[in-house]
């Protein structure tokens, strides 16, 4: 009469386990179950995301390789002043930014906060997509693609981005991720603390920046413990 017994009390513990297993499930953002995929900053209704805050068409580049200059002022007045035609002024995270593609290294000047590259490219017209991503720790994108190298600047918080290549990892004050245009991607914020940073597509002009894709799936490489 013992096995029974047993039985009840295993179904018991497994119906618990499944109700703990629900509940935390329920309590996690949204964005963090079913991936993010970046929306206009007209539609943002909450903090976590990813907001496009900027687009811009900058013409062609004749060079195999492009860098993302990002400088930092007080005010939108002296940002213009130091403004150029592949530039754009975006206000993120409390800051006035100047955002700048060029086609050679030009790192200097006391607003100066980083430059990222070599972004590989293929010569051709080209225009930008800028945006503001905040991700808490377990949050992920979609898998896609983009028309052209995508690059994060992370200002708190760390990333862990997945392809077919393997995965690499990102944090505040580390090096820079750049991954290639074409590449399938899946990304997740990893760590225990919320994720910051200003990303930046850029992609072939007429060509929409991101895709969705099907055709490829994640490993599952980036763990939530990963830094």
């Amino acid at each position: 009469m013992a096995t029974p017994c047993v039985s009840i009390w295993t179904r018991i513990a497994l119906i618990a386990v499944c109700a703990a297993l629900a509940d935390l499930v329920s309590h996690q953002p949204a964005a963090a179950q079913m991936g993010v995929m970046c929306r206009p900053v007209a539609e943002r209704t909450r903090e976590q995301g990813c907001w496009i805050i900027g687009q811009q068409n900058i013409g062609r580049l004749s060079h195999r390789t492009a860098y993302w200059r990002i400088d930092s002022y007080p005010s939108r007045t002296e940002a213009e002043a130091n403004k150029t035609p592949r530039s754009a002024i975006l206000e993120s995270f409390g800051k006035v930014w100047l955002l700048t593609i060029d086609e050679r290294r030009r790192s200097s000047g006391r607003a100066h906060v980083a430059e990222i590259g070599p972004l590989p490219i293929e010569p051709g017209d080209f225009a930008v997509q800028y945006m503001e991503a905040v991700f808490d720790p377990g949050m992920t994108t979609i898998t896609h693609r983009h028309s052209g190298p995508e690059a994060w600047y992370t200002l708190q918080g760390e990333m862990c981005l997945e392809t077919p290549a393997g995965k690499q990892l990102g944090r505040a004050g580390g090096p820079p991720v750049i991954v290639e245009g074409g590449a399938p991607m899946h990304l997740t914020a990893v760590g225990t603390e919320q994720r910051r940073a200003l990303v930046l597509i850029l992609h072939r002009a007429g060509e929409p920046p991101t895709t969705p894709t099907r055709d490829w799936t994640p490993k599952g490489l980036c763990k939530l413990s990963d830094r």
